[in-house]
């Protein structure tokens, strides 16, 4: 039986840290509802976003970014080739990759074969919803839109099976995070339910996974669960009771700000 490990803060400081030193270029393969969003995170965060998406440009530019994130929110027939193209690349050049499979499902056959022939290019981690995490190992899952109906505790064991299949790390993310290379499993709790009504924020969760695991390549498991702790953190400080998009904007601002963690 795995032993699940609480992630705690001291773990996540020296990560978040390395990102602001770093300040890693990550190629955002993104969905058109949140590249603005995704891009104001990954600055403030100590990142820096490029949004090249033209089938005729990803090759060279995954070539020179420090990491790749690949996200089918808002998939269609020319950004699936970039998508492609882009994740064989990293592949061949040992580039760190993320994949969102963005609201896979029975219903949405082309996104959902898509996503898993990706997984022939071995990404570096896998971030996703309960819902989609069970899609890619075959199993039923229940979604409302691109929103999980099931819970990551239900999703568990498919992550960690999923992650053991591919050779990957998986975060399946929600009300506590899971993140898992198959044997050793992280649980990362808080944040706000304001999280799953503001646009953007799993996506650009995804987008920060990227980032830390360009800043620090050998431990990218470590690295996976900083980073959605970092979201949970952000999240439980920001200000959210004079509405959602208060919320939005304060959680780019106490991203920004979090140096150290208490």
């Amino acid at each position: 039986m795995t032993t699940i490990i609480s992630f705690q803060a001291d773990q996540a400081i020296p990560f978040i840290k390395q990102v602001r030193l770093q300040n890693p270029l990550v190629h955002c393969i993104t969905n058109d509802v949140v590249q603005n969003f995704t891009a104001n995170i990954l600055l403030a965060i100590g990142a820096s976003p490029a949004m090249v998406v033209a089938e005729e440009e990803v090759e060279s530019f995954v070539k020179i970014a420090n990491s790749l994130l690949i996200n089918i929110g808002t998939i269609e027939q020319s950004s699936a080739r970039s998508m492609q193209l882009a994740a064989h690349t990293a592949m061949m050049t040992k580039t760190p990759w993320v994949l969102d499979p963005v609201a896979v499902g029975e219903v949405l056959t082309f996104r959902t074969n898509i996503a898993k022939a990706l997984l022939s290019c071995y990404p570096t981690v896998i971030r996703g919803n309960a819902a989609e995490i069970l899609t890619l190992v075959g199993q039923k899952s229940q979604a409302k839109g691109v929103d999980s109906q099931d819970s990551t505790e239900i999703a568990l064991e498919a992550a960690k099976e999923l992650a053991s299949q591919v050779q990957t790390i998986v975060a399946v993310t929600g009300k506590v995070d899971y993140v898992t290379n198959g044997q050793q499993v992280y649980a990362i709790s808080g944040g706000d339910i304001a999280l799953t009504r503001v646009t953007g924020t799993g996506c650009s969760l995804s987008a920060m996974v990227a980032a830390f695991v360009a800043a620090t390549p050998d431990d990218r498991l470590t690295a996976t669960a900083s980073a959605c702790f970092m979201m949970k953190r952000a999240a439980d400080t920001a200000i959210h009771q004079q509405g959602l998009g208060t919320f939005a904007i304060s959680l780019w601002d106490q991203l920004s700000l979090m140096e150290t963690i208490s």
